[in-house]
């Protein structure tokens, strides 16, 4: 996650923004950050992959939608559950990948000789009722690039 912060700060920073990091791991925090949202000098919200977001996902989308956040997350679950877009790994590769590493040490492969192995695919999903709840028009280049757009 750590990781995953610097990257979006070094963004934000290429791109002339100011990144305001909160964070909440309770259902009441998440709550609570979600109320107080429009007292940040904040137009949107990226949600970061760990534990405890990608555990609630859905919590976050419902969250997101009720309080009119426009919000992205890594996990296809967010999208689908009424969250604005999500950006990130087609888990099914990473499945995929993992099935095949966890066979070659079945076989006898030694863990430690395997080459590491990570997925090459991402998959973007718009969620077109949530822009249009939230008031936003999504450029027509964006869809087209989409993987998939919920409508």
């Amino acid at each position: 996650m750590a990781q995953q912060v610097r990257d979006l700060q070094e963004a934000a920073r290429k791109l002339g923004l100011e990144l305001l990091i909160a964070s909440a791991n309770t259902d009441h925090g998440l709550e609570e950050f979600f109320s107080s949202f429009h007292e940040k000098p904040a137009s949107g919200l990226v949600v970061v992959s760990d534990l405890f977001a990608n555990g609630h996902s859905e919590q976050i989308a419902a969250l997101a939608y009720r309080y009119k956040v426009p919000s992205i997350f890594t996990g296809r679950a967010f999208a689908t559950a009424g969250g604005l877009m999500s950006y990130g790994g087609y888990i099914s590769e990473t499945h995929r990948l993992a099935g095949i590493y966890a066979g070659r040490v079945l076989k006898g492969d030694k863990p430690a000789d395997l080459p590491i192995v990570q997925g090459t695919k991402v998959e973007l999903i718009i969620n077109l009722k949530t822009a249009k709840a939230l008031g936003i028009d999504m450029p027509p280049a964006l869809l087209a690039r989409a993987d998939e757009v919920i409508e």
